[in-house]
Formats: structure tokens, sequence, C-alpha cells
């Protein structure tokens, strides 16, 4: 499979057209020593965020926007957690998966797509190192060595495009330098549990060229029982393998060149399916629920593995006027997954399972993107930046049934362009004005390329494309030194798409149109009492026309694409952070919304032994639920979190410490339908550290535990043939330790 030669030609220009910015280590390091001052004087750190493509401090920016630093995000992978687990880890920010590791499902606001095939497109998009990371086996490429993660919320289409009306999730990795630098963790708990990652900074020619050299390994063993065949540790296991390596170039002050290739090789399992574990005629998990057992009479012991490679040139250059940018990448991804879909077996169930389900679902993807922007010079009354972008990709999927069905493969190509621009001008002192617009064009097409039982190679081709004008407005006022208010007003959208994986089991695909928001925002930015307290808070209300939604599983196994006729959200984000002495931090955020589908006669598949509470309808001989006025699937009604870390002296160079971290995640709805089992409330998970580190930051050692109560939480539902569910991962218990020099 290759990319289209249009692509090539694209890059070939555009690269040699343009370059971008330097990188800065020094800028960064002074960043760190100004940090540890801060912290020193009883004062919060300056955070630093991208929204808009530039360094700002998060005060200053008009958008909704949390952040977790380096230290927070391994403290949540120490028991070799992946991607999933920054849910709830920030106000408004859900993710779920029930592809293990290989494809988690991101949201925002309540905005998401619960659709599990790995076609399946999603309105909040991953951008790791400027690039979009579009594919769902992308998305759940490991964090490691990172230098910050930010949340963007709300519709973000003026500077990242299409498929960003929920928000984006945006990543950035550590980066080379001018000074020799070693940074990593190790940690090691239940299970054999095993998560490193770490970094090495070589400056080959200081101030000329750098190295940047990074990895992570993650691995636990087999650790759940297979109760119908009596194989103990059969499952649970996986072993993870990541790299990157990062040259970066300076060949004068103006001319930077930064090259990057990260790859990736997951050997695991798909996610672990338990049959009929719910009520019946509630959510809670029943007799038949033993975390450490599963019943599975196929699957081929749940087999998941997945490759993946990316290739990154961002060249800059800067001019005495603007800023030059160029950033080319091309990634592959390619893998499989197998697994028991019912979660039991006819025999002994557990529960009643009319019949056994088994399905391997496999990916082989290419993606390139080129994006070319010229931005001004900084500091001065007026910034502006105007930009293009393209993005070209290619995959097929096949799907297996082992019994049922015979393999189908079909193939999906997506091309896009998109122009930009964005200017931020000072009206007064304390007032500024930002605004936007982005012209977009997209184009999907879709056909069957290996001959399935019900159609040859070609048939059921579909093609869809679409022309947007995405723009926002932003105001931001200055009422103090340390205190502002923001407005916003913006919209997006989500490009049409096309899923075909019911072509494998008899069904034409499906097609939804383009989703259209439209987002209204309010906000302030606080900090006072000496900066030792930071407060800031949003309140949103959007629409939208159009909404895509998938009406997944169901009796008939299905993955149908639907548009609703309108939707609407609206709730409030807090971000707080309280600096109460130099040694005793406290970070808490919060978040409340409310989503709702409004279409009085959208009606969806249900499931098949279940109680659903909506109003039903027979259709073609089939009973339908109509869904008017229910939320939006897994979008939680309240999302908290809250950190402390305390800390004691010891001696001129030490102290002991405890850190904790939880988060709450409150009713949720899984699926599109309402029903008294497939729903969420009131789950709780938390960890604690507890160690010794040197003040400089240069060591630390610590025993630690996650999801510290061994809640039990289900994450999310297979509604097939049975009540089937599946669990958060158990407590892990574990030491660790970090080095940096």
């Amino acid at each position: 499979m290759t990319i289209r030669s249009t692509a090539a030609r694209f890059i070939g220009a555009s690269t040699l057209a343009v370059a971008a910015f330097a990188a800065q280590p020094a800028l960064a390091q002074e960043a760190d020593a100004s940090d540890a001052e801060e912290a020193a004087d009883g004062q919060l750190n300056t955070i630093i965020v991208t929204a808009n493509r530039r360094e700002e401090n998060l005060q200053d920016v008009a958008v909704s926007a949390a952040t977790l630093d380096a230290d927070t995000v391994r403290t949540i992978f120490d028991a070799g957690a992946e991607i999933t687990a920054l849910a709830a880890r920030v106000p408004g920010l859900f993710v779920e998966s029930s592809n293990g590791r290989a494809a988690p499902r991101f949201y925002i606001r309540g905005l998401g797509n619960t659709d599990f095939d790995l076609a399946a497109s999603q309105p909040v998009s991953v951008v790791m190192d400027d690039v979009v990371m579009e594919n769902v086996t992308l998305k759940s490429f490991p964090i490691f060595d990172v230098e910050r993660i930010e949340v963007l919320r709300g519709p973000q289409g003026t500077l990242f495009g299409r498929n960003t009306p929920a928000g984006i999730v945006k990543i950035d990795t550590v980066k080379p330098g001018d000074e020799f630098a070693v940074d990593g963790s190790v940690s090691y708990g239940s299970f054999n549990s095993i998560s490193a990652d770490g970094g090495v900074t070589l400056p080959l020619a200081p101030g000329v060229v750098s190295l940047r050299l990074s990895g992570l390994w993650q691995q636990r063993d087999n650790w759940v029982d297979n109760g119908f065949t009596g194989e103990e540790d059969a499952y649970g296991a996986y072993s993870e393998v990541a790299g990157r390596a990062q040259l970066l170039i300076t060949p004068g002050d103006r001319l930077s060149i930064l090259g990057s290739y990260s790859i990736r090789d997951l050997d695991g399992q798909s996610t672990l399916f338990r049959a009929n574990i719910l009520g019946p005629g509630d959510n809670e998990l029943n007799e038949n629920y033993d975390r450490d057992t599963v019943f599975y009479d196929a699957g081929g012991r749940n087999d998941a593995a997945y490759k993946a490679e990316i290739a990154t040139a961002k060249v800059d250059y800067e001019a005495d006027f603007a800023t030059f940018t160029s950033i080319t990448s091309w990634a592959n991804s390619e893998g499989r997954s197998r697994g028991d879909i019912d979660g039991g077996n006819l025999v002994t169930g557990p529960g009643f399972i009319p019949f056994p389900s088994d399905t391997q679902d496999s990916i082989d993807l290419e993606q390139f993107t080129q994006e070319v922007r010229i931005a001004s010079a900084s500091n001065g009354p007026v910034q502006w930046q105007v930009g293009g972008f393209y993005f070209d990709s290619e995959f097929d999927v096949t799907t297996i049934g082992f019994d049922f069905p015979p393999p189908v493969t079909v193939n999906h190509t997506n091309e896009s362009w998109a122009v930009f621009g964005q200017v931020t001008g000072e009206i007064t002192p304390a007032l500024k004005l930002t605004g936007g617009l982005r012209y977009t064009e997209d184009e999907k097409a879709f056909a069957v390329t290996q001959t399935s039982f019900i159609s040859g190679p070609g048939a059921q081709e579909r093609s869809v494309k679409d022309e947007r004008i995405s723009w926002d407005l932003a105001a931001f006022y200055d009422v103090g030194a340390d205190a502002s208010v923001y407005a916003r007003v913006a919209s997006g959208f989500r490009a049409p798409t096309i899923q075909g994986r019911d072509v494998a089991f008899g069904s034409a695909p499906s097609i939804a149109t383009s989703e259209k928001i439209m987002s209204y925002e309010a906000g302030f930015k606080s900090e006072f009492a000496g900066r030792s307290v930071r407060l800031n808070g949003a309140v949103y209300y959007y629409t939208i026309d159009d909404p895509q939604f998938t009406a997944v599983g169901g009796a008939g196994n299905l993955v149908q694409l639907v548009n609703a006729d309108q939707g609407r959200g609206y709730g409030f984000e807090l971000d707080s952070a309280f600096q109460i002495t130099p040694d005793f931090l406290v970070t808490a955020g919060v978040s409340w919304n409310n989503t709702e589908i409004q279409d009085d006669t959208l009606a969806v598949g249900i499931c098949f032994q279940c109680t659903v509470t909506d109003p039903t309808v027979v259709l073609s001989g089939n009973t339908r639920a109509l869904v008017d006025g229910n939320p939006f699937p897994n979008a939680p009604e309240w999302i908290a979190d809250v950190t402390a870390r305390y800390a004691v002296p010891v001696g001129n160079s030490g102290e002991i410490f405890a850190f904790t971290d939880w988060a709450y995640q409150g009713k949720t709805n899984i699926f599109i339908y309402e029903s008294a089992e497939f729903n969420t409330n009131n789950q709780i998970e938390g960890g604690l550290r507890v160690g010794y580190a040197k003040l400089d930051g240069t060591f630390e050692v610590a025993a630690f535990v996650r999801n510290i109560l061994d809640a039990d939480n289900v994450k999310g539902g297979i509604d097939f043939n049975n009540n089937t569910a599946f669990v958060n991962d158990p407590r892990v218990f574990g030491i660790s330790a970090r080095v940096s020099y």
C-alpha cells in the first residue's frame, strides 16, 4: 500500500520552501530553574501551553485548557498503564477502549465516538509533536519522554483542523538540547509489572548538532485464569517496546532542522470481556464476576499485536519579520487483535450465551501529513499566522470470524487539505482580540477489496466529500495584574464518515454526514495570595447539527453510523492549584457536563438480554429504541481529580515525600440507548507514592500503589448476545526509581 504521488510531490515542494523555529533548550533550562525558584518561594510554577501554536503562559490564553507535567504522567503510568489511564485526570476528559492497548476512544465535554472498529473517526484529535494521529491505532502510540500533555477543550478547528469539534489532546515530547542530559524512571510491581522509560541528550556538536534518544519498555505476566479450560494464568500479559530518535541541526541562528523517527512494537492481548456480569435489571456486578477468572472457549488466547512507525521532519527559518515552518510526517501502523467477544462459553456460561462469537480485526495503514506556516515575530501589538495543511491516508481493515464470517477486507482512503489564518490584536494594554478562519476540503472513499461470501472486490463502493469553513473569535481582558476574563465563540466540524465493518456480516456500509458544532464559552484565569493559588474556570454551551453517533453491537452485532438531527451540551470546568507551603502542593479539578440527543425519530438497535428503559418501536420486524433526550454515550456527568504532595526536608539536600492522586467519574451511559445494565456511576480510583527525593530533582526512590482501593469499576460493555462488560486494572503495589541529570 502506497501513498499517492500527489503527496510525494507536495512534500518535496513544501519542505524545500519553508523552515521552522529553532528549539530553545536554553530557554527550557531557564524555565526549569525559574520553576524551582518559584517553588522554593512558595509560588506555583508557571504553566506553558501551545494552544495557539506558540509558547504562552496558560494564564494568558483565551481557551479552557489543562496540563499534565512529566512527573504526573510518569506517576499515572507507574504500573505499566497505557493511554486510557489519562481518563478523568483533568476536568472534561474521558478515555476508554474495548481494544486493549491498541485503539483508545477520547471524549471531551461529552463528545466522542463509541465505535470499536479500527476505521472509526473521532471528534477529539490527538496531536503528538505537532502531527495529528488520525487513526485510532496511531492514537494509542505509547507516551514516554514527555515534556507535557495539554488538553484543549472546545472546538480547535482554526489551527488544528477538522475532526476537533470536541478539542484536542496535545502531547509534546522532550527535545534535543545543547547540554548532555539523562533522565528516566523504572518501576516494578505486582504481576511482574515493569515500566521503564527515559532519554538521553547527546550534544554531538554543541550549538550545531544534538541527538535525543529515548525509549519505553512495559510488560506484565499473565494473571487471569481460564475457568472453562482450567488453565491458570492464561490471560492479562503484555509486552511493549517503543523508541524515538531525534536529531536537531542548527547550522545558524535562524535555521533549525529537527528530524525524528519513532517506533512501537506491542505483543499483548485484547480486552478481557466477561460474560453476564451485570444485572440483570441493574448495573451492579453480580456473582458471575471474578476479576481473576474468565471462562473462554474461543478467541485464540485474545492475542493482539501491533507495530507502528512515525517519521517527522520539522524545518524552521526565523526571518526578521516572521518565522517560516514546515512539518512533514509519515506514519505506518499495522496489527491485529482477536477476542472471545461474548466473554464466555456455551457450556458453563457464565449465564445464558445463545451462540459463540470469535472475531479478529486487523489493519494496515499509511498516513502522510504536510503543514506549512508563516507566523509573525513575537512581542508585538499584532500577532498573526497563516498556513496550509495536507492530509492523505489509506488503510485496509480485515475482519475474520472463526466459523463466521469468512474473511473480508475493506479499503478506506481519505484526502484532505486546508488553508488557515489567525490574528491577535492588542486593542488596549488590557484587552486583546483573537480571530481565526480555516477552509477545509475532505474526501473519503470505501470499497471491498477481498471477496466475501456476499460480495466481490469493488462491491459496496462508497464515497463522501465535504467542504467547510471553521472560525473562532475570542476576547481576553485583564481585570488586574493576576486576573483575567475571556469569552470565545468557535465553530468546527467532524468530516463525513464511512463505516464498512458490517459488510463482513452481510450488511451494507453506513455513512454519516458532517457534524457541525457551534460553541460558546466564557471563563476566567486568576492567581492570588502571592501566586500561591491558581483558579481557572469556564462555562460553556454548544449545539451540534447532524451529530455523528455509532449504534454499536446490539442483537444484530452491527456498527451503524447515524446522524441525529441535533445535539446540545452545557456545563463548566474548574482547575485549581494551591501551594499551601513550599513543601505542600494540592491541585484539584472538577467538571460538570450535561448532554442531550435531540431527535424524536432516531431509533437504534438494542441489546439482546438487557433491560432497555427507552421507549421502543418495531421497525421492519426489529425492536428499536427511541433515543431522543438521552445523554451522549460515554459522556460522564461529573469528572473530578485531586492530587496532593507533602514533603518533609531531610538534611540539606533531600526530602521524604508523599504524593497521592485521585480521579472520579460520575454517571455515564455506555451506549446511545439507555438500559438498566449498561451505565456506570460514582467510580473512584486513587494512587499513592511515598519515598525519598533529592531537592535538586536528580534522584527519587519510592514505593507506590495504583488503584489503592482495589476498586472494581466497569469501563465498558458488549451488548451483543448477553450482558458482557469489561473492567479496570486491579490494585498494583510496586517500587520505582527516577533519575535526572
